[in-house]
């Protein structure tokens, strides 16, 4: 029998994978992190076709070893999220997220930091958009129940027939509402994105990069205000940005 599938390798252009870089590189600045100035060097190495995916890692965790490992999170999850990003697999499926987390995160934490696998504690976190308060997240023993729940209604949900806005709102309505579990000890954010892109690709979507590349910082305060508490609650960040994203939308993403 004569193979029916093919490969999936996809020959990507310089600028699809500088483009790659440049979003696992803005997303970093969700938590602070900038990269290396030779992470971006070998990143261009590999986006002209230079270096795999593996010579840079080889390379970037010599330079951590020998030189600095100051940027160390920021190079190795910017070097996954580009490597990820690089591949079309997607299953939509809470285990697609735990997934991400891993190959994003391996190595990266503390021991007492799990990877890959749900929180066990209860968490909150100061947010200075909420003056200090913190947004509420998912009670650790109803992770997975919750998680289920949200992932099985976006698959009976009916997108047939709404205009592309309604279907821009619904999408950010979900993300929103799994960010707000905040499945993970560290890294929500991060993982969430590289999900949510990932899922917009499915969808068919013609994603600009662009406001993750320079704006992932505002995502993550818009998404904090959009689940605050009801008297400090504001969506409109959240809907600006995703207005950028996928309609053309030409917001001033600044809070």
């Amino acid at each position: 029998m004569q193979p029916t599938y093919s490969i999936d390798n996809p020959r990507l252009s310089y600028q699809t994978k500088l483009d790659l870089w440049e979003t696992g590189f803005g997303l970093q600045k969700v938590d602070g992190l900038e990269p290396s100035a030779y992470m971006i060097e070998l990143a261009q190495s590999q986006a002209k076709g230079d270096l795999t995916y593996q010579d840079v890692h080889e390379e970037i965790r010599r330079y951590h070893a020998e030189v600095s490992a100051e940027t160390q999170e920021a190079d190795l999850v910017a070097l996954r999220i580009a490597e990820l990003l690089s591949r079309r697999g997607f299953s939509f499926s809470p285990g697609t997220l735990l997934s991400i987390h891993k190959e994003l995160f391996q190595d990266i934490f503390p021991d007492e930091i799990p990877v890959g696998t749900f929180r066990r504690t209860n968490i909150s976190k100061k947010e200075y958009v909420l003056g200090s308060d913190s947004v509420v997240y998912a009670d650790y023993t109803m992770i997975e129940a919750t998680l289920d729940y949200d992932f099985t209604q976006e698959k009976k949900f009916a997108y047939q027939g709404l205009t592309k806005e309604e279907i821009v709102a619904h999408i950010q309505q979900f993300i929103s509402g799994i960010w707000q579990i905040h499945p993970f000890r560290e890294g929500n954010t991060r993982a969430v994105i590289v999900f949510l892109i990932q899922y917009l690709r499915e969808f068919g979507f013609d994603v600009d990069n662009e406001p993750f590349q320079k704006n992932a910082r505002f995502f993550r305060d818009a998404l904090v205000l959009d689940n605050a508490k009801m008297l400090q609650k504001n969506s409109q960040p959240l809907t600006q940005f995703f207005e950028n994203l996928l309609l053309n939308g030409q917001n001033d993403l600044i809070l």
